[in-house]
């Protein structure tokens, strides 16, 4: 039977009896309570051979409140883990680069639902679940190196310099604004560039604008689809130097990589967003949260830390 606490009326008849002068051992058979109890609470709360109930139930109430395991959640603490959530970092995240074995991410998890980190909801949480992809109506062409051919060491990811290409688009019946996006395959940073439109000759464009800014040496290959923006690609070769490699049809986990980036950058321009509309300091923006988050492949370096450590050895 588990250990049961003095009542507040154990407590008064422990006053009238102690007073009226019985023993401890007498008290404890009148209130069918062990004696080391009984002198426990005495001891405990008796002064001047004076025991109060009132006093003896309002020390015990205090004691209570100290009782239990003490809790790692603090306020110095929320407002850390809050801070992090609103830059989009997920809680695994947030754990790995900052709190590896001293918290969990699922105690963040916890708190979240519990409503302990302030002005910060499941909002701020990744989305769940494989959405359903439209249907492909643009151009293919089946021409161009095939990705079978590509070096077995950009698959590994053993060498930098050798990226995935793709593109970001507004919805059917808004504009026809979209976004380059790159993905170095190493380092996983990321990088979209506004476009005019799904052309090959805005392909073009964008692709000499990243190769221009990058040192000799960052930009290797390309990995891509075969959607007709990257018709292109004998220019890219000839012009820049850039081995292009075709993924086959439908096997966007060739490209996984720029998926996963594309996913994570329709967290902040959904499907329904005109693309032509947005600001470039908007999508800049957006990069800088992506890139500023540690990557659990990475040992939870950054994408910008990982790329910049990259470039300093080309150096």
């Amino acid at each position: 039977m588990s250990y049961q606490h003095l009542t507040t009326f154990e407590r008064a008849r422990i006053e009238t009896l102690w007073s009226a002068g019985l023993s401890m051992r007498a008290i404890a058979r009148h209130i069918h309570r062990n004696v080391s109890t009984v002198s426990r609470e005495i001891k405990r709360n008796a002064t001047a051979h004076q025991y109060e109930a009132e006093k003896a139930e309002t020390a015990y109430q205090k004691r209570r409140t100290h009782c239990g395991r003490i809790g790692k959640w603090s306020p110095e603490l929320a407002m850390i883990l809050s801070e992090k959530l609103a830059s989009t970092w997920s809680p695994e995240q947030i754990i790995g680069r900052r709190f590896e074995g001293k918290l969990s991410f699922k105690t963040i998890y916890r708190w979240l639902y519990q409503g302990l980190l302030p002005e910060t909801d499941t909002r701020c949480l990744r989305h769940k679940g494989k959405r359903q992809k439209p249907k492909e109506t643009r151009g293919r062409f089946n021409i161009g190196t095939s990705i079978r051919k590509r070096p077995k060491g950009v698959k590994k990811r053993k060498t930098f310099g050798h990226w995935e290409l793709d593109t970001v688009v507004s919805s059917r019946g808004k504009s026809k604004g979209c976004l380059a996006t790159f993905v170095e395959r190493k380092t996983r940073w990321y990088v979209a560039l506004k476009m005019k439109d799904r052309s090959a000759a805005s392909m073009e464009q964008a692709v000499s604008a990243l190769h221009r800014q990058l040192p000799a040496g960052a930009f290797r290959t390309a990995t891509v689809d075969r959607g007709k923006e990257f018709a292109c690609y004998q220019t890219l070769e000839q012009t820049l130097g850039i081995s292009v490699y075709f993924a086959d049809p439908y096997a966007s986990w060739q490209r996984g990589s720029n998926e996963n980036a594309n996913g994570l950058l329709r967290e902040f321009f959904p499907k329904r967003t005109d693309l032509a509309l947005i600001s470039g300091e908007a999508v800049r923006q957006a990069l800088f949260l992506i890139n500023q988050r540690p990557r659990k492949c990475l040992g939870w370096k950054t994408t910008h830390e990982a790329f910049q450590e990259e470039l300093l050895h080309l150096n």
